[in-house]
């Protein structure tokens, strides 16, 4: 199932898409995609619908981000080891771990706004995984029986915060429209093989990243079992699992920032794709 949230910034609705492409309303089934809707038995509810007697909805509607009231959103640094490569960084012996703010979350079309001062904002195309049912300890063999599903996010990133206001990623990374999120939250029946999914991201029509999932340092089943470990994740948990090369950071020898008015387009195989345009705080 491709399941989304539709509607007004603070008003979304929740949403299916079915296999012609036309979104249907699911307000009349469950309150949101959060929550109980991830679970297993929540997603074994929905699928069981007919989505030909679910009302079709109008027109061309904003997409919302594809998870409602996001717990944590965890993130992943470094785990391609081409990207890693780019930048120069040593090959990580565990993964690494920042955090987004939740208030960076919108929605997958959604601009994104460089804060006041920002002149080092920078794309990173990345596979989010979006946790259904609560896990604790996992093991490798049942990390993934706990994910609801897979959705694409841009973890856009001011490098001059990140890196040189003195402290944690956090900082660069959690500036107000961040994290666009979605379109779809592709269910994981649906998706295949998680660590062999194309991933791009464009910037004003000139491909910067190309990559693939099975570059991955960690994959989604050691990130689920280490994280488990230190915490306990819960539905609707958001983790992004890293991005591969080709970020502004790491053209040589003169690296490369959005600036406003340019446009990223995203995407990840099966996920969709995203599309934001750049503007600035004044």
């Amino acid at each position: 199932m491709k399941l989304v949230r539709y509607g007004a910034v603070g008003a979304e609705k929740p949403g299916m898409i079915d296999a012609d492409g036309t979104l249907r309303d699911l307000s009349g089934k469950v309150d949101d995609i959060a929550g109980a809707t991830l679970s297993d038995a929540g997603l074994a509810a929905l699928k069981a619908l007919d989505p030909a007697s679910l009302p079709a909805v109008d027109g061309n509607p904003r997409m919302g981000a594809c998870v409602g009231s996001i717990g944590k959103f965890l993130c992943i640094g470094l785990n391609y080891s081409d990207h890693a490569a780019e930048t120069g960084a040593d090959i990580p012996e565990h993964p690494i771990l920042f955090f987004k703010a939740n208030s960076a979350v919108v929605g997958a079309n959604d601009d994104v706004v460089m804060p006041r001062g920002s002149t080092h904002t920078d794309w990173e195309v990345e596979l989010g995984v979006v946790i259904g049912t609560e896990c604790k300890y996992a093991s490798l063999d049942n990390a993934l029986d706990h994910v609801a599903g897979y959705c694409i996010v841009n973890d856009v990133s001011e490098r001059h915060f990140q890196t040189k206001l003195t402290g944690q990623w956090t900082k660069g990374k959690s500036c107000d429209t961040f994290g666009p999120t979605g379109p779809w939250l592709v269910t994981k029946d649906e998706v295949g093989d998680v660590q062999n999914l194309a991933m791009s991201c464009d910037v004003n029509g000139k491909r910067m990243q190309t990559g693939n999932t099975n570059t991955m340092i960690f994959t989604v089943t050691e990130i689920i079992e280490h994280l488990s470990s230190l915490m306990t994740l819960h539905p609707g948990d958001v983790i992004t699992t890293g991005t591969p090369p080709g970020v502004g950071m790491g053209i040589k020898p003169n690296p490369v920032y959005l600036k406003k008015g340019d446009v990223m387009e995203l995407e990840i195989e099966g996920l969709g794709k995203q599309r934001q345009t750049v503007g600035e705080d004044a």
